[in-house]
C-alpha cells in the first residue's frame, strides 16, 4: 500500500506537468481568442473612416448636383422664355406678311424682332429686301440637314450689292450642289453649277465667274488642275475649294494652286454663307480698286505723269486702253519726253501689275551680254557661267520687259527676239532646250525706226512685232502749258527733301515757257534742280538758273528795253552772246571729231567733266543729232 502511495507520488509531478502544459496551452488559445476582437476592431475602425470619407464627398457631390440642377432651372426658364418670345416675334411676322404692302414698317420691326430672339445675334435688314428675308429664314433652315447635321444659328444676311456676282458651282455629288447652288441664290448670287469639270471649263470660257466654289474629290487631282487653270487664265475669279475632312492636304494643295479659301465638308450654311461673304467682299473690293486705277487721274496727269494738255490728255485715254491688252507696244519720243514713265504706267495699269517691271538699256551693254540677259543661259555656256540662270523674258513671269533704246540692237539680235516674240519661247545660251515666256514687251527708242528699216538697220518685221500699238509722246516744247505743272512737281518733290519751300519768281516762269527745252522734261528737272541748290533762298530768281537760261532772259530784258528795236542806220545787229559762241564751240569741235568728245575737249583745252558739265547745261543728249 505505501509502495502503491510512493508510486503515486512519484507520477504527481509528472501529471502536474501535463495539467500545467494544458493551462498554458489553454492560456494561449484564451489570448488569441482575445487578440481577434482588437484586429477586427481595427478593420472596423478603418472601414469606418473610408465610409465617413466617402459619405463627405457623397455630400460635396449632392451639393455640386444641387447647383447644377439650379442652373439647368434657370436656363430653362430662359429659353422658355425666348422660345416666347420668339414665337410672339414669329406670330408679328405673319401677320405683317399677310397685310402685305400696308404695313411693311410692321413687317420689318417684326422680323428683325424675330431674328434677335432665335438666333441672340444683331440683323442687318434692307427695305428692299425684307419680304425675301421671311421667307428664307424657312427655306435655308430646312437645306441645313444636307450640308451638315450639327446645329446651327440662323443669320441674317447683309444687304444684296447692287452688282450680282456670278458663282459657279462644281461638285458630282448632286444633292451637295444642289444645296449650295440654292443657298447663294438665295443670298443674291447669279449661280450656275455643274457635276462635270470639262463642262466648268466650258462655262468659264463663255464667262469668267466671279467666284469659283469647286468640289476636290479625295485621290484625284483633276480638281486641283482646274484651280491652277483658273488662277492662270482668269486672276479675277476667286477660288473657294470644298474637300472632305480626311483630305485636309487636299486643301493645302488647292491654297498653293491658287485657292483664295476652302470648306470642309460637312459645312454648316453659316459657313457657307460667311465663306462666300469674304470671297465676295474681296472680289468687289479688287475689282473697285482695279477700275479707280484705271479712271484715277491726279489733278496734274495721270498716275506719276504729269500733264493736262490736249496731248497728254489725248496719250492718257489710249493708254487707258491699252494697259488692260497684252500686245506689244512701241514708245517712240524725243530723249527726256518720259518713255520709261509710260512704260512702268501701262505697267502699273495693266492686270499683271503685281507682276515684275523689268527694264533693260540695250544701248549701254554689249550685244553678247543683252542675249545672255534677255534669254538666260546654262551652266558651261561660257566662261564664267557657273550656274544656270533665266533670262529676264522669263523671270518676267506675266510682268512686263522694257526694251529701252531697242534701235540699237544688233541685227542678229533681232532676229533672236523676233523668234522669241513670235513662238513664246527663248532658247537660253548654250542650251538645247526651249523655255515658254509669258513676258509683254515694251519697247522705246528716240531713233526714226522707220528710216531704219529703209535703209536696213532695222529688220522691218520685227519692227512690225513691236509696232502693234504706237505711242509718240510729244516734246515739251508742244506742250509749254505743262510747264508750270512739270516745275511745280519737281520744286515740291526737292522742297520735301531739303525742308525748304522753294518757289520760282515770275521772271524765271515766263524764261521757262519761252525756253525750247531740247532735252524736254529731263532738262527742265535738272535746271530746278541746279536751281533750287544755288539759291541763297526759297525764291528762285534768274540768276540760278542754268548758263542758257539766264542768257535768255538778259535778251529778252534786252529786247524790251526803249530805243531797243531799231536805230538810225536801221534795225539793230543781232550779236551773239558769248554763252551762245561758246555752245557753239563746243558743238562744232563734237561734230568736226564725229562724236568723239574726249579730243574734243583736248581741242578746246578745257577738261572732259568740264564738257560733260556744259552739255548737260545745254540738254543736249546727243550732240551729232541735237541743235
Amino acid at each position: 500500500m505505501l509502495e502503491t502511495v510512493l508510486n503515486q507520488g512519484e507520477a504527481a509531478p509528472t501529471a502536474g506537468s501535463t495539467v500545467l502544459n494544458q493551462a498554458n496551452a489553454v492560456l494561449n488559445q484564451t489570448n488569441a481568442a482575445l487578440n481577434q476582437p482588437n484586429a477586427a476592431l481595427n478593420q472596423g475602425s478603418s472601414a469606418l473612416s473610408q465610409g465617413n470619407s466617402a459619405l463627405s464627398q457623397g455630400n460635396t457631390a449632392l451639393s455640386q448636383a444641387s447647383t447644377a440642377l439650379s442652373q439647368g432651372n434657370s436656363a430653362l426658364s430662359q429659353g422658355n422664355s425666348a422660345l416666347s418670345q420668339g414665337s410672339t416675334a414669329l406670330s408679328k411676322v405673319n401677320s405683317a406678311l399677310s397685310q402685305g404692302n400696308s404695313a411693311p414698317g410692321q413687317t420689318k420691326s417684326a422680323l428683325v424682332a424675330g431674328h434677335r430672339s432665335l438666333s441672340g445675334r444683331a440683323a442687318v435688314v434692307d427695305d428692299r429686301r425684307f419680304t425675301r428675308e421671311a421667307e428664307r429664314s424657312v427655306a435655308l433652315l430646312d437645306r441645313t440637314a444636307v450640308l451638315s447635321t450639327r446645329t446651327m444659328d440662323f443669320i441674317s444676311q447683309p444687304v444684296e450689292p447692287a452688282v450680282r456676282l456670278h458663282l459657279l458651282v462644281v461638285d458630282a455629288d448632286t444633292a451637295v450642289r444642289s444645296a449650295c447652288a440654292e443657298i447663294a441664290a438665295s443670298l443674291g448670287y447669279a449661280v450656275e453649277s455643274t457635276g462635270d469639270l470639262g463642262h466648268a471649263r466650258t462655262i468659264l470660257r463663255g464667262k469668267a465667274a466671279d467666284i469659283l466654289l469647286v468640289n476636290l474629290p479625295a485621290g484625284s487631282n483633276l480638281g486641283l488642275e482646274l484651280v491652277s487653270e483658273v488662277r492662270l487664265l482668269y486672276p479675277e475669279t476667286a477660288v473657294i475649294a470644298m474637300t472632305s475632312s480626311a483630305s485636309v492636304n487636299v486643301a493645302v494643295e488647292a491654297m498653293r494652286s491658287g485657292a483664295t479659301d476652302y470648306l470642309t465638308k460637312p459645312f454648316a450654311m453659316d459657313e457657307l454663307s460667311t465663306t462666300l461673304d469674304r470671297a465676295a467682299a474681296a472680289h468687289l473690293t479688287d475689282t473697285t480698286t482695279r477700275q479707280l486705277r484705271e479712271r484715277l487721274r491726279l489733278t496734274q496727269g495721270l498716275g506719276a505723269m504729269i500733264g493736262r494738255s490736249g496731248e497728254m490728255e489725248k496719250l492718257y485715254r489710249i493708254l487707258s486702253k491699252v494697259a488692260q491688252s497684252s500686245h506689244p507696244v512701241l514708245v517712240l519720243g524725243e530723249s527726256g519726253t518720259g518713255k520709261e514713265l509710260v512704260a512702268r504706267t501701262i505697267h502699273a495699269y495693266g492686270p499683271n501689275a503685281n507682276k515684275p517691271f523689268l527694264p533693260v538699256d540695250c544701248g549701254s551693254l554689249v550685244p553678247t551680254l543683252i542675249e545672255s540677259e534677255l534669254f538666260g543661259y546654262v551652266k558651261g555656256a561660257f566662261t564664267g557661267a557657273n550656274r544656270s540662270k533665266d533670262g529676264l523674258l522669263v523671270a518676267a513671269e506675266g510682268g512686263t520687259v522694257f526694251l529701252d533704246e531697242i534701235g540699237e540692237l544688233t541685227v542678229d539680235l533681232q532676229a533672236k527676239l523676233l523668234r522669241a516674240l513670235q513662238e513664246r519661247e527663248v532658247r537660253p545660251v548654250g542650251a538645247t532646250h526651249r523655255v515658254p515666256i509669258r513676258a509683254r514687251i515694251v519697247a522705246a527708242t528716240n531713233r526714226d525706226l522707220a528710216e531704219m528699216v529703209d535703209k536696213g538697220t532695222f529688220r522691218k518685221d520685227l519692227f512690225y512685232r513691236l509696232n502693234v500699238v504706237n505711242l509718240r509722246l510729244p516734246s515739251l516744247r508742244d506742250r509749254r502749258e505743262d510747264i508750270p505743272l512739270l516745275a511745280a512737281h519737281f520744286l515740291d518733290r526737292i522742297s520735301r527733301e531739303h525742308g525748304i519751300k522753294f518757289t520760282l519768281s515770275d521772271e524765271v516762269l515766263r524764261i521757262m515757257m519761252r525756253h525750247d527745252w531740247p532735252g524736254n522734261v529731263r532738262e527742265l528737272e535738272h535746271a530746278v534742280e541746279r536751281a533750287c541748290a544755288l539759291s541763297s533762298g526759297p525764291v528762285i530768281h534768274l540768276g540760278d538758273l542754268p548758263t542758257q537760261l539766264q542768257q535768255q532772259g538778259i535778251e529778252a530784258q534786252r529786247a524790251s528795253a526803249p530805243g531797243a528795236e531799231a536805230t538810225d542806220f536801221g534795225p539793230a545787229p543781232a550779236l551773239k552772246t558769248l554763252a551762245d559762241m561758246e555752245r557753239e564751240a563746243i558743238l562744232g569741235a563734237i561734230r568736226t571729231l564725229s562724236g568723239d568728245k574726249l579730243q574734243a575737249a583736248k581741242l578746246l583745252g578745257i577738261g572732259k567733266t568740264t564738257l560733260y558739265r556744259k552739255l548737260k547745261e545745254y540738254g543736249i543728249v546727243d550732240p551729232l543729232r541735237d541743235d
